[in-house]
C-alpha cells in the first residue's frame, strides 16, 4: 500500500472521519442515511474506490483508496489544469455542501451542518487497513448505539456477510484478514485488536 501524509493523493489510501459541527445531528430521520450514501456515490465513487463505512449519529467513518489520476479525470470529464488533488478535495466538499443543504432545508435549519475540516489519516499496511475495517465495523458498539455492531445496518458490515452485489470490493478486503473465515472469525472474537494502540495512532495522525 502506498501512504502519504499530506494531501489525498491518487492510489494512496485513507481512514476518512468527519462530525456535526459543536456535535450537531447529522441523521435526523432515517431516511437520510440512505440520501447520504446516494450522494456519497454521486460525488466520492467517481475518485476513490470505498472498503468500509459506517453512519453515525454525528459523524462517519470510511476506507477509502483514491483512484488513479487518469480514472477521476476520465469520470468526471475534468479537462482543465487544476490539481487532481484539489478536484478529489472539491468532490469532498460537494458531498458536505449538498447533503448540508438539503438537512437545512429539510430541517428549516440555517449555518454549517460539518465540520470546517474532516480528518483523513494514511493507511500504509493492509495490516493497519484491516484493523482500520474492524474499527469502523465496531463503531457503533464502542458508542453504545446497540450491543452488538453486526446488527448495526448503516455500515458496511452486512454487505460483508450477505450474498449478492455490492460496490464494496469484499474479496480484497477479506485478503488483508487471510480470508473470508479469518475476516468473520475476527469480528466475532477481536482479542487482537489493541484499541488503545489504535485511537493513539489516529491523533498523532491528525
Amino acid at each position: 500500500m502506498k501512504t502519504n501524509t499530506n494531501f489525498m493523493q491518487p492510489e494512496y489510501y485513507y481512514h476518512i472521519y468527519n462530525r456535526g459541527i459543536n456535535g450537531e445531528t447529522l441523521f435526523k430521520q432515517e431516511r437520510n442515511f440512505d440520501y447520504f450514501l446516494q450522494q456519497y456515490a454521486k460525488y466520492i465513487e467517481p475518485i476513490a474506490t470505498t472498503y468500509a463505512y459506517v453512519l453515525m449519529g454525528n459523524h462517519f467513518h470510511f476506507l477509502i483508496r483514491i483512484k488513479e489520476e487518469k480514472t477521476i479525470r476520465q469520470n468526471l470529464s475534468a479537462q482543465d489544469d487544476k490539481r487532481t488533488e484539489w478536484i478529489v478535495s472539491n468532490q469532498f466538499a460537494k458531498l458536505f455542501n449538498s447533503y448540508a443543504q438539503a438537512i437545512n432545508k429539510q430541517e428549516k435549519r440555517t449555518g454549517a451542518l460539518f465540520e470546517e475540516a474532516f480528518r483523513r489519516k494514511p493507511v500504509g499496511t493492509e495490516g493497519y487497513a484491516a484493523q482500520v475495517v474492524y474499527y469502523i465495523h465496531h463503531n457503533p458498539q464502542k458508542h453504545k448505539f446497540v450491543t452488538d455492531f453486526k446488527t448495526y445496518p448503516h455500515s458496511s458490515y452486512p454487505a460483508f456477510v450477505r450474498q449478492g452485489q455490492t460496490r464494496i470490493p469484499r474479496e480484497e478486503v477479506f485478503d488483508w484478514f487471510g480470508g473470508r473465515a479469518f475476516f468473520l472469525a475476527y469480528h466475532q472474537d477481536s482479542r487482537g485488536f489493541d484499541e488503545a494502540w489504535f485511537e493513539a495512532c489516529w491523533i498523532e495522525g491528525d
